[in-house]
């Protein structure tokens, strides 16, 4: 009969401690490789070429890891963070962004971009910090958030320079200074915090008043604009007639003294000629006289057109002068 093929409770309990048996054998087996792969997935661990792995073991700072694959001890004895040391991070300031630095101590919105300037201005001001980690210790065991210390940090001193300067100077000279500025005090007070970080620049982007009375600005900058104009022009007009003058000025005084010099000079050598003659025609007065008759006389006859030889035994010249030719003889 068919109720003689059932099995009984016992022979059902063996049934079920074999199969049971069975399961624990293959449970065991299973949990042994989950076991392994997963001690072997903590046990080695990469580092990026532009990362540092910082190795702590319970929470306590151990080493330092270059990069490439490494072994650490696994199951969450040792822990490593990966600190991108290479990376240029940024920071931006007045860009419109929601950011936890843009809300005050009461929780309310500011607008950090708003600045006073030194002669009560107001400027909407945007700017810029790039950085990289350099101490990755200091970075994860001495402050709690370097972001939000450094955003602090950059909007406080840029605050207070803009503060040190009239509106017309971060509008324009005084940007590249303010930037340098900027860079040195942000990076002291941040060493001084110790916080691993390395400000590699703060660069202003762009500066400019509210959109209320940025109208009122641009007629006034255009005023400022027309008057420099105007000045420009007049100096430019100066330097072309006022340098020609000096110098025509010059160049009169300078052949005035010329002219005085020769005027002296000559004057000094004809006294000097004349005191040499008196010397010599004391020495002999016959032979000077005769010397300054023929000198004379060798200066002015070469001038002279016609000249007349008169022999003084002729009674009269008349014949010497041939009038006939040369009057109206032949009339």
């Amino acid at each position: 009969m068919e109720w003689q093929n059932v099995p009984s409770p016992d022979e059902i309990i063996d049934i079920g401690k074999k199969k049971f048996s069975s399961f624990s054998k293959h449970f065991i087996w299973i949990a042994a490789a989950l076991f392994i792969i997963i001690g072997l997935k903590g046990f080695i661990y990469s580092i990026g070429p532009d990362e540092v792995g910082v190795i702590q073991r319970f929470g306590k700072y151990i080493r330092l890891s270059s990069p490439g694959l490494h072994a650490k001890i696994p199951f969450g004895i040792e822990k490593v963070t990966a600190i991108k040391v290479e990376k240029i991070f940024k920071e931006e300031f007045g860009t419109g962004r929601d950011d936890s630095s843009s809300r005050d101590t009461f929780g309310g919105n500011r607008d950090m971009s708003l600045m006073l300037t030194g002669d009560l201005n107001i400027l909407d001001v945007r700017w810029i910090v790039q950085y990289k980690i350099k101490d990755p210790i200091k970075l994860l065991f001495i402050v709690r958030n370097p972001r939000n210390i450094i955003r602090d940090v950059s909007e406080v001193i840029m605050r207070r320079l803009v503060g040190d300067y009239t509106v017309d100077e971060v509008l324009t000279i005084k940007r590249e200074e303010i930037d340098h500025l900027a860079q040195i005090e942000t990076q002291k007070i941040l060493d001084d915090y110790q916080t691993g970080v390395q400000v590699i620049t703060v660069k202003l982007l762009d500066v400019n008043p509210p959109d209320k009375v940025k109208p009122a600005f641009n007629e006034v900058n255009e005023a400022k604009q027309e008057k420099e104009k105007m000045i420009n022009q007049a100096w430019e007009a100066y330097n072309k007639v006022v340098p020609k003058a000096k110098g025509e000025a010059e160049r009169t005084i300078r052949e005035a003294e010329g002219y005085s010099l020769d005027k002296i000079n000559r004057a000094k050598g004809e006294a000097e000629r004349f005191l040499a003659t008196l010397n010599e025609y004391k020495k002999a007065p016959e032979i000077t006289e005769k010397r300054l008759y023929l000198e004379t006389l060798n200066e002015v006859l070469p001038k002279v057109k016609d000249k007349y030889i008169i022999d003084p035994r002729q009674s009269s010249i008349l014949p010497l002068l041939d009038i006939g030719k040369r009057g109206g003889g032949g009339q």
